[in-house]
């Protein structure tokens, strides 16, 4: 079976890189997954770190995941939550929310690294304007498993049986996958898009297909996908059942029409979105495009 290869694209964030996959040209999603970015590996001098200022979502849920580092979460429902690795931050936006997130106070002023995930879930037609909310999951909770040798973990969805903890909003597996060379791992369709990001180590094959670091590779709608490790290798996993709408997406916002993005884009521009306590001093103003 063919894939279809999406390299990530740097992106500066204000003194802050990542890797961007999605969207692309040409591949606006995978499953209900819209974005999908990939933080560092960076590192920060004492007194340096991560310092994204209030922004506004409406229409998806964000996902937060760490390899390394840590991130202060503060969102305009008053959460304060800092996300170390192995944590998953889970961020329904739904009629719209604001948060902002920074580097610790402990770690800023020590210094250190961080890497990470951030990726952008669009939420179905029935949840699009549904009451924001946040979630957060120590990586106690979070289900680790083995399928064929493959270390797993579950960070949300279902997948090889397992469910995570974690609330969706429609059928998703979202999965990291520590595979040592030479192993391999079959993933079942089951009505699914799926994708697979090779965050670092040895080169994959996905169905045959040399694919590299910082590679998405993304099968047909419900085929199933075979990935064999030819190193040591940390690969993501995401994906589920298409949406039934197409989604527009402007900056931070997700929607079914582009009615609800200018809306959006008004009301943040016009101040009708909440602040976040605690972090009310700053914001990232509407981008002109």
């Amino acid at each position: 079976m063919t894939i279809t290869k999406i390299g990530a694209r740097g992106k500066d964030l204000g003194g802050f890189s990542v890797r961007r996959v999605l969207p692309a040209i040409g591949r606006k999603m995978v499953g209900p997954f819209i974005f999908f970015d990939h933080m560092g590996p960076a590192e920060f001098a004492p007194g340096a770190g991560i310092d994204v200022r209030p922004h506004p979502h409406v229409g998806l849920a964000t996902v937060t995941y760490l390899f390394s580092g840590a991130i202060e979460h503060r969102d305009s429902l008053g959460s304060d939550q800092v996300i170390r690795p192995g944590d998953v931050n889970w961020m329904t936006a739904g009629r719209g929310i604001v948060h902002s997130e920074r580097t610790p106070p402990a770690e800023r002023a020590r210094g250190g690294g961080v890497e990470g995930i951030q990726a952008w879930v669009a939420l179905p037609l029935d949840a699009e304007r549904c009451e924001p909310a946040f979630f957060h999951h120590p990586a106690r909770t979070i289900p680790r498993f083995a399928q064929g040798g493959v270390a797993l973990t579950l960070i949300a969805g279902t997948a090889f049986g397992h469910d995570s903890p974690v609330r969706v909003a429609s059928d998703l597996l979202y999965l990291e996958a520590q595979m040592r060379a030479g192993q391999s791992l079959t993933v079942p369709a089951e009505g699914r898009e799926i994708g697979v990001y090779l965050v670092s180590g040895g080169a994959l094959r996905v169905d045959g297909e040399a694919v590299t670091a910082t590679e998405l590779a993304v099968g047909a709608v419900s085929a199933p996908l075979t990935i064999e490790a030819t190193g040591d290798a940390r690969v993501m996993l995401i994906g589920g059942a298409p949406l039934a709408e197409p989604r527009e997406i402007f900056w931070n916002f997700v929607a079914s029409s582009k009615a609800r993005l200018e809306e959006a884009k008004r009301d943040w521009a016009e101040g009708r979105f909440p602040v976040v306590p605690g972090d009310d001093k700053e914001f990232i103003p509407l981008p002109s495009s």
